[in-house]
């Protein structure tokens, strides 16, 4: 289970798809967790400042638009300059499999992409966060 855990579920950039990223955030709340969800076309800036102020476990970024390792590495990279380097943070979305490991390098925790299930993406979060 993931009770007593917090996880900000965040869509960066200009995407406007939201349901997988609703999904996921449902899964995890039904899984125990405590789940905020910034909504559409934040920016990295706003959720890292979201995450720190929520003093959340980790952060989940849903990215449909391509953009996946931009938006990582500028999430990345506001988290460092707010002093929250450490952060767990995973990626899920439409991930080509040629850039899960170039995610991983770039510091995702974790890549989930579309062909898993949703009690595969819940086990590896569990993990992340043990």
């Amino acid at each position: 289970m993931l009770k007593n855990k917090r996880i900000l579920v965040a869509k960066p950039g200009l995407d406007g798809h939201d349901s997988g990223a609703k999904v996921i955030a449902l899964a995890l709340r039904d899984a125990g967790a405590d789940v905020i969800y910034t909504g559409l076309r934040k920016t990295p800036d706003y959720i890292a400042r979201i995450a720190i102020d929520e003093d959340v476990d980790a952060v989940g970024l849903s990215i449909l638009s391509g953009s996946h390792v931009a938006l990582l590495q500028q999430t990345r990279d506001s988290l460092r300059e707010m002093g929250a380097e450490d952060m767990v943070v995973f990626v899920g979305g439409t991930i080509p499999p040629q850039d899960v490991d170039t995610l991983k390098k770039g510091g995702a925790a974790a890549v989930f992409t579309s062909d898993m299930t949703i009690d595969d993406t819940l086990e590896e979060v569990r993990s992340l966060l043990v």
